[in-house]
C-alpha cells in the first residue's frame, strides 16, 4: 500500500485549491448548506465551471476534450472537491462523465467517440444505466432482456429495474442478449439506447424516503442503430464489467471523506440534544468514528491497486459491504439521538437520494431521518450485502460454493 503523492499531483492539488478558493463565497459551507432551489442552481453553475476548467474531462485524451493527465490527478481532483463540500457534477453525470465516457474511450468505435463524448461533455446528451432486472440483479448474468437484429437496427425487447435518473435522461446504456444459445456470461451486448421513442415507457417509482429516483424502464419493439454496439456484438459482459470499475479509485478517495464529515455532524447532534456526556451514546460515537478511520486504511489499498491498473477484486467487495453495514449503523445512533423528534422531521431532506447527507447540510431531523431511510438501500443496491458475503466467502476464503439451481 502506498499513500504518497508524488510532486506532479501535489502541485495540481495546489492548483486546484487556489481555484476553490477563487471560485466559492468566503463564507461557503458546502452545497448542504443551501436551500434546495439554491443547492441545483449552484449545481447546474458548478459544473459549467468544472466543465471550462477541464476538470469534468482531467483524464480524457486532449483530442476527446480533455487534459490528459493521470488517475492519481482525478483522485486528488475528487479529494479536494469532497473537502470544499462541492460536486463533481450533477447527479446523471456519474453515468455519462464517469461510467460512460471511460467506457467509450476503452472500447468504443472512433466514430462512437467523436460522437457522443462531446455531447456528454457539454451535457446535451444524459445517460442513465440499464443494467438491473427484476429477475437479475446480484446476478447480472441471467438478464433476459433481448435485442434481435433487424437490417440497419437493433430491435429491443424487456424490461430494466432500479434505473436511478431515467425520468430525466435522453439515453441509457444498456445490457442486452443478443445470443440467446449462449452461455449466461456471454451472448450479452452492450447497446447505446435513445429512450424519446415510442417503444420505450419509464415509469418513476416512489422510496420510502418519498424521494422519486430509481424507475422501470419497459422496452416493447424499441430500437437502436446497429452501431451503437460498444465492444463488439456478444462482447458485452466485458465492457460492462470494466465499467463497474471506474468508480472504484474515486469512491476510495472521497468516502471515507464523507463519511469522516458525517461523523462530525453526529458529534454535534449529540451535543445539540444533550446526549453528548452520555457514555453509551459516547462508546457507540467512538465506535463509528473508529469505522471510518478504518474505511480511510482500506481506501488507501484499493487506491493503490487502482492506479496501478488492476481489475477490480475482492477488495471492492469488502468496501461495499462495509461501507454500506457500517451507514446503518451510524444513522441508528442518529435516530437513538433525536428520539421522538425523529418521527416528526424537520427542516430540508438530503438532495442525494445515496450515502450521506451533502456537506454543510444542517443537522435537521429530515436531514437524518431521510439519511436513516437511504442507508437501508446501501446495502441492497450495487450487490447486496448478502452477495458480497458470499463473494468473499467463495473468492477469498475458498469456501465451498453455494448450491446453484
Amino acid at each position: 500500500m502506498d499513500i504518497t503523492y508524488p510532486p506532479e499531483t501535489q502541485a495540481f492539488r495546489s492548483e486546484v485549491k487556489a481555484f476553490l478558493a477563487d471560485a466559492l463565497p468566503a463564507d461557503w459551507h458546502g452545497i448542504g448548506a443551501l436551500d434546495e432551489e439554491a443547492a441545483w442552481a449552484f449545481a447546474r453553475d458548478w459544473r459549467e465551471r468544472l466543465a471550462e476548467r477541464g476538470y469534468l474531462s482531467l483524464t480524457w485524451p486532449e483530442e476527446y476534450g480533455g487534459l490528459g493527465l493521470s488517475k492519481l490527478h482525478q483522485v486528488v481532483l475528487m479529494e479536494e472537491l469532497a473537502l470544499a463540500g462541492v460536486p463533481f457534477g450533477l447527479p446523471q453525470d456519474t453515468f455519462g462523465v464517469k461510467m460512460l465516457a471511460n467506457t467509450l474511450l476503452r472500447w468504443g468505435t472512433e466514430e462512437q467517440k467523436s460522437h457522443f463524448l462531446p455531447r456528454i461533455l457539454s451535457g446535451e446528451d444524459t445517460w442513465c444505466q440499464g443494467y438491473s432486472e427484476p429477475d437479475a440483479g446480484s446476478d447480472l448474468a441471467s438478464l433476459t432482456t433481448r435485442a434481435v437484429r433487424d437490417a440497419d437496427e437493433w430491435v429491443i425487447d424487456g424490461q430494466k429495474v432500479w434505473t436511478s435518473g431515467a425520468h430525466h435522461c435522453d439515453w441509457i446504456f444498456v445490457l442486452a442478449r443478443t445470443d440467446r444459445a449462449a452461455p449466461k456470461h456471454r451472448g450479452i451486448s452492450f447497446l447505446l439506447v435513445p429512450l424519446d421513442q415510442p417503444g420505450v415507457e419509464v415509469r418513476p417509482f416512489r422510496m420510502m424516503s418519498g424521494q422519486l429516483h430509481f424507475n422501470e424502464v419497459f422496452f416493447t419493439g424499441a430500437r437502436t442503430r446497429a452501431d451503437l454496439v460498444v465492444g463488439g456484438v456478444d462482447n458485452g459482459w466485458t465492457v460492462a464489467q470494466s465499467l463497474l470499475g471506474v468508480e472504484r479509485g474515486e469512491e476510495a478517495a472521497t468516502n471515507p471523506i464523507l463519511f469522516k464529515a458525517e461523523v462530525e455532524r453526529l458529534v454535534e447532534l449529540a451535543r445539540q440534544y444533550g446526549k453528548d456526556q452520555d457514555p453509551v451514546v459516547r462508546q457507540r460515537i467512538a465506535w463509528c468514528w473508529s469505522k471510518a478511520e478504518i474505511m480511510r486504511f482500506l481506501g488507501y489499498r484499493i487506491l493503490t491497486g487502482w492506479l496501478k491498473g488492476a481489475e477490480p477484486g475482492p477488495e471492492s467487495s469488502i468496501a461495499k459491504l462495509y461501507w454500506s453495514e457500517y451507514h446503518t449503523e451510524v444513522t441508528d445512533l442518529a435516530m437513538d439521538i433525536m428520539g421522538l423528534h425523529a418521527q416528526v422531521p424537520q427542516g430540508r431532506p438530503p438532495l442525494r437520494t445515496y450515502r450521506t447527507d451533502d456537506p454543510g447540510a444542517a443537522n435537521s431531523s429530515a436531514s437524518w431521518s431521510t439519511t436513516y431511510l437511504i442507508a437501508r438501500s446501501g446495502t441492497i443496491y450495487a450487490g447486496t450485502s448478502q452477495v458480497q458475503r458470499n463473494i468473499l466467502a467463495e473468492r477469498v476464503l475458498g469456501l465451498p460454493r453455494e448450491p446453484r439451481v
